[in-house]
């Protein structure tokens, strides 16, 4: 069942090496916002009894709670619990500026805890600091978090605590671009992953051709850091983006659907990164999260097209297919600009948000377009996605107009709108406990009933979550096709010892055993030895890499090795090294 190259320069051991002991985990409820897209991966709540009116002045019948101004910014929160957990800048505007992940009470806005970090190596402009949403683990209460400069971090969600840190950038290669388009975290299993473009370092099939630039998802254990598997789509990708994979199940399998920056829709197994299928969509990468109804897939793009030469598409695909997808959409539309905020299922219709904020409805099955460019107002700029919940659709546009909309048989009848003078929405609502939260440049705003209600009818209440995750069970497909050796990436000092797992795969990606220790026959290509599963680096002055393998019939699983000797280090042009 499904829950939801660079050298390390001054470091010879793998920074995942540091942490400390697990705190109490916090109690999720159903009401719990685990991610920016929420519990259903969707931007739908199941919530009820929610407000529809707010004044962002206050006054005692607002219906603001509060109004945090040091958590304004560009990432949408998360809740798990009690406690309200996002991403920002910190010490804006100075030589010492950094990002920290901030806690706080979701009642109150009062400050709990932060975990405040660096922005290095990086030409990300000051202003997108702070780009991804962090991610929640209702599973163990931990919050995973990604910065634009490639530090990513495991806290714990009660105390902060640092649990274990990588610096993608320094260790795998990640590549920060202008932009700061960074991705959020997603929590899968026992397993977090992350992706962006990567450059390491092998140029050979075994290594996975990794010294050419490819978007690729790196997954890690959520619990040590340490790194399961690296793997890519397309060689050489037009762009960064900062696509959100949504995680499901598709005809009894599990997959990661995702735009690249190869301007492709693709599927992979979650557990292994290996490919289920793949869809040209766009010349350019694609920013969008894919929406995911039963076994259909929808998405948008405004880039210019793979076919003609117009811009811009909304496609639905059958993701009970494998391989090449060109050519087998289910239907697609053309000139549709939809390329920063995700499509969303609105009373059984698709609404899309275009980059002018202007309002399409298609019916989904056929692509028959219901409602066509329906304006909010004067705004041009739409970044965030919409909330549906309670029946109406939150959304917040890029100029800082705030809506509240009830869907129609027609389009929709406004309730609430009004604007937030000189405050951008980058970040999304999100809803949890009966209360709406909504991000801006300048604030993070806290919307709720100012009173109690008077009676239980109209308390905020939660229906219960309809699970999409539907799996086959791995007893059904019991040979093995996928050998994967954890940890997939080490670094190790002279004489220093890793330890190898070997996990066991069908073809559907589902794991089927776990060998360690004397039932994991390995071989080593490079220096070093490895006997019962353990490997052991050679003593030696030079840097080296090695390469672990594991062969079981006709499948070879790989991990590699880098040695690097404590500094300092001597190098000239005739000799790679002294």
């Amino acid at each position: 069942m499904i829950r939801f190259v660079l050298f390390l320069s001054t470091l010879a051991a793998p920074l995942c090496d540091m942490q400390v002991l697990a705190d109490e985990p916090l109690q999720s409820t159903a009401m719990d916002w685990p991610n920016w897209r929420g519990p259903q991966q969707n931007r739908v709540s199941n919530e009820t009894n929610l407000v529809e009116h707010w004044d962002p002045q206050g006054g005692p019948n607002s219906n603001l709670l509060w109004k945090n101004d040091e958590l304004g910014g560009r990432s949408t929160p998360i809740v798990m619990g009690s406690r309200l957990f996002t991403l920002v800048r910190d010490q804006g505007g100075t030589t010492s500026e950094g990002a920290k992940v901030v806690c706080v009470d979701a009642a109150t806005g009062n400050m709990i805890w932060q975990h405040r970090f660096n922005v290095y190596l990086t030409d990300v402009p000051d202003t997108r600091v702070g780009w991804s949403s962090v991610a929640g683990d209702p599973e163990t209460g931990r919050v995973y978090a990604l910065s634009v400069s490639g530090y990513f971090c495991c806290l714990e969600g009660a105390t902060g605590k640092l649990v274990w840190k990588r610096s993608l950038h320094e260790e795998f290669g990640l590549l920060s671009t202008y932009g700061g388009r960074t991705h959020s975290p997603i929590v899968f299993e026992d397993t977090v992953i992350v992706s962006a473009v990567v450059i390491g370092w092998g140029d050979a099939p075994q290594w996975g051709f990794l010294a050419k630039p490819a978007h690729r998802f790196m997954s890690f254990d959520k619990a040590t850091g340490k790194l399961r598997w690296l793997k890519g789509t397309g060689i050489s990708p037009y762009d960064t983006t900062y696509s959100t994979p949504t995680i499901t199940t598709l005809n009894g399998q599990a997959a990661m659907i995702f735009g690249s920056g190869d301007g492709e829709l693709w599927a992979l197994q979650p557990r292994t990164g290996e490919r289920i299928w793949h869809f040209p969509f766009s010349r350019r990468g694609l920013f969008v999260s894919p929406l995911v109804v039963g076994d259909t897939v929808y998405a948008s793009h405004s880039e210019e097209n793979v076919i003609g030469n117009t811009m811009g598409s909304v496609v639905a695909l059958d993701g009970t297919l494998s391989g090449d997808l060109s050519g087998q959409e289910k239907w697609q539309e053309f000139e549709v600009m939809a390329g920063k905020s995700s499509p969303i299922m609105v009373d059984g219709k698709l609404w899309v948000v275009d980059d002018r904020a202007k309002l399409w409805i298609f019916e989904p099955e056929t692509g028959e377009i219901l409602l066509r460019r329906k304006a909010f107002g004067k705004d041009k700029v739409m970044r965030s996605t919409p909330l549906y919940a309670d029946g109406k659709v939150y959304l917040s546009t890029g100029n800082g107009r705030w809506h509240v909309l009830k869907p129609t048989d027609t389009g929709f009848k406004v309730l609430d709108r009004f604007r937030l003078h000189n405050e951008a929405c980058d970040g999304s609502p999100i809803v949890s406990h009966g209360r709406i939260y909504l991000p801006t440049s300048a604030a993070l705003y806290c919307i709720g009933r100012n009173e109690e209600p008077s009676t239980a009818s109209q308390a905020p209440m939660s229906q219960p979550t309809v699970s999409q995750l539907t799996e086959t069970a791995p007893a059904d497909d019991p040979a093995v096709a996928h050998i994967q050796i954890v940890p997939y990436d080490t670094l190790l000092a002279p004489d220093q010892q890793v330890d190898f797992k070997v996990h066991q795969y069908n073809a559907r990606g589902q794991r089927l055993r776990i060998l360690s220790g004397d039932d994991v026959k390995l071989a080593v290509s490079g220096p070093g030895s490895v006997e019962n599963g353990t490997y052991t680096a050679p003593t030696l002055t030079a840097h080296q890499a090695s390469l672990v393998t594991c062969k079981i019939g006709d499948l070879t699983g790989s991990a590699r090795l880098r040695i690097v000797p404590p500094l300092p280090w001597n190098f000239d042009f005739n000799h790679s090294e002294k």
